[in-house]
């Protein structure tokens, strides 16, 4: 028998260091950036496109740089005509993060990079993936809607593009800056459980998509992104100020998880929920549905008065999206494709400074035992 002494054990990895990144840093006490560059300031000065080029290549990209990186994002949206049928194929009910997840493998047999890891073609496969993440969501939810097909229009930037080819409807101006916004607070959150699991494939030296597919694998679950899809849910099963107090503590008495709040890092609260919240304000404001924001501020001091948890980003963001007009199945498609900035920078950084990780697990079943036929 091994005399292997048991070793510290924290369950869900809570509190450990499993790397090092120069992307992203989560403040535990409510600070986020971005390469060095504060998320708030971003969200409102930055579009998806220069927080993009800044998560894979460490700086804001130039006037030119922008521009040519525009062009090129418009140039590589269309998906190969044999992923598009592929969606077609889907059975009715598959949720639109199973076609994402199923869409992105099936992109990596069309892109002449695949098995290249060097950083520069790193890049190139990152910059493709970003561009027709969007793209697969807006095909397959139009697939699944029975409607037309759009061709993509090389005139819009990236969020507008989104936003037109899903809904047919060249947005308001208003509308690109709120879905900018939201890009900009979704594209990166260090080592998540969607992105972890990203750089887990990376380390094996696995390409790119089969990565970004393990992420939004990861992504789905309701205690990552799947949560905003639940909070809606929430939200409108309180729909008043109040409902809030005896609906929650109903709840509480039954132990049930409350979506939109908790974050296991932040202490202080999760530091992008100001920017969404006044980005719910003043579209509620905008299209006469006021009633939201009150709502979540309320269950914000209900769940800090009993549990001491602080809200976090998909408590707003579930209003946000849809007062938007967004589909609630949509809403976890449309975080991947904000985070696929991030998950591709993290992949192209595991890359180039690459070590397996494999950690080590606790054992806790039985003792060393002899072999007793039992048939």
């Amino acid at each position: 028998m091994s005399d292997e002494s048991k070793p510290s054990f924290s369950p869900g990895l809570a509190g450990i260091y499993a790397g090092e990144t120069a992307i992203c840093w989560v403040d535990p006490n409510a600070g986020l950036t971005y390469r060095g560059y504060d998320i708030h300031e971003l969200a409102k000065k930055a579009c998806f496109e220069e927080i993009a080029w800044l998560l894979l290549h460490g700086e804001l990209p130039t006037t030119d740089e922008l521009t040519r990186y525009r062009q090129h994002m418009a140039a590589e949206r269309e998906l190969p005509a044999q992923v598009v049928s592929m969606l077609r194929l889907l059975p009715e009910k598959t949720h639109p993060m199973d076609a994402l997840r199923t869409g992105v493998s099936m992109l990596a047999a069309y892109d002449p990079d695949l098995n290249d890891h060097s950083h520069e073609a790193n890049l190139r496969k990152a910059s493709r993936l970003i561009t027709r993440m969007s793209t697969l969501v807006t095909t397959y939810w139009r697939i699944h809607k029975g409607q037309e097909l759009l061709a993509q229009r090389a005139d819009l930037p990236h969020v507008a593009n989104f936003l037109y080819q899903l809904t047919g409807k060249v947005p308001e101006i208003w509308q690109t800056e709120a879905l900018d916004i939201i890009f900009a607070l979704y594209a990166d959150h260090e080592f998540n459980a969607s992105t972890f699991a990203a750089r887990v494939t990376a380390s094996t030296m696995a390409d790119i998509y089969a990565a970004i597919t393990t992420a939004v694998g990861a992504l789905k679950g309701p205690l990552h992104g799947g949560a905003n899809e639940d909070a809606m849910t929430m939200l409108r099963s309180i729909g008043t100020v109040d409902n809030a107090e005896t609906w929650i503590r109903e709840r509480l008495v039954r132990k049930e998880k409350i979506s939109g709040f908790g974050h296991r890092v932040y202490k202080q609260g999760d530091s992008r929920v100001p920017a969404m919240r006044d980005l719910a304000r003043s579209i509620g404001q905008r299209l006469g549905e006021e009633h939201w924001v009150p709502l979540c501020e309320k269950l914000e001091q209900i769940m800090e008065r009993e549990k001491k948890l602080c809200a976090n980003l998909d408590l707003y963001a579930a209003p946000v999206f849809t007062m938007m007009g967004l589909p609630v199945p949509l809403n976890t498609p449309i975080f991947a494709c904000a985070r696929v900035a991030g998950w591709c920078a993290h992949v192209v950084e595991q890359h180039d400074h690459n070590r397996l990780i494999r950690p080590r697990s606790l054992y806790t079943g039985p003792a060393m035992r002899p072999y007793h036929s039992r048939s």
